[in-house]
């Protein structure tokens, strides 16, 4: 398939990029381009104006920043599966990351393109919301801090305003938890049938905390607060049954790969196989 005719930007800052976009309500911006441009070849999207961020300097990198991890949008999904500092200070995304696509996926794509595009089977969201993750956007008023709790809003929907981009993500370092990514891929496209991020705090033989994100099941990921109220203090035998309500206050989606019956019988299993991984790899 070929995509319509458009124009094309490189803009070499991302003050001149935020520019591009505001001369244009139909400009797209192009990140890694695994979900843009197989949208635009099947003429599902369409736009005028492509604002390629690839030639901004300075917005791939890992790096401390007071206490939490920052993380450049155009960050590839290999540079965070391979992070050293992440995998010492705040491993879960870097184990959510190396669960995304295949290695060319993985080479190109970023991480600013994957969580703007928002689908609902992305890896991602579901690590960013067992991290309480920030999500800072800058537009031509300035810049802000998204709480990802308040970012994914539907399918394909975030909090992004008009002519924002999200230039960092940044999340806490989590010494002293365990954190684990599991997740039941698609056969053909490598997404998230289920997937589920844990970030759990034991106190002795008893989980002290757990914050636990699904994607693939709902429009958009989400946290699982019935099972992470039921496990709060709780011992690990109270697991399988907490994890049963992993899909609870959400509407599972259907398809013909797998029904909604299918994807809550996922979710209570990835849960519990989630948690009891990062319980047993408390630091």
């Amino acid at each position: 398939m070929i995509p319509a005719n458009f124009d094309y930007q490189a803009p070499k800052s991302v003050e001149e990029a935020i520019a591009l976009l505001g001369s244009d309500p139909d400009a797209k911006i192009l990140a890694g381009g695994h979900s843009l441009l197989p949208a635009m070849k099947l003429r599902l999207a369409q736009p005028a104006l492509l604002v390629d961020l690839g030639r901004i300097t300075g917005l791939s990198y890992i790096r401390e920043a007071g206490g939490r991890i920052a993380i450049g949008a155009m960050t590839t999904h290999s540079s965070i599966a391979e992070s050293t500092l992440l995998h010492a200070r705040s491993p879960l995304l870097a184990q959510a990351a190396k669960h995304i696509g295949d290695v060319q996926v993985r080479n190109r794509g970023t991480i600013g393109g994957s969580i703007a595009h928002a689908d609902p089977a992305a890896d991602y969201p579901a690590a960013l919301l067992a991290l309480d993750a920030e999500i800072i956007a800058r537009r031509k008023s300035g810049e802000r801090t998204i709480p990802v709790r308040g970012f994914f809003e539907g399918l394909f929907s975030t909090a992004l305003q008009p002519g924002e981009i999200i230039t960092e993500i940044r999340v806490p370092e989590t010494a002293g938890a365990g954190t684990a990514y599991h997740k039941f891929h698609h056969p053909a496209s490598g997404f998230a049938v289920v997937g589920v991020a844990a970030n759990v705090r034991m106190a002795g033989s008893r989980i002290d905390s757990a914050a636990i994100g699904v994607t693939g099941v709902a429009t958009h990921a989400y946290r699982a607060v019935s099972v992470e109220a039921s496990l709060r203090g709780q011992p690990l035998t109270a697991l399988s049954t907490a994890c049963t309500k992993a899909s609870e206050g959400v509407e599972p989606l259907s398809d013909y790969f797998a029904s909604a019956e299918y994807r809550k019988h996922l979710a209570a299993v990835y849960c519990e196989r989630a948690v009891r991984e990062a319980a047993a790899k408390k630091r």
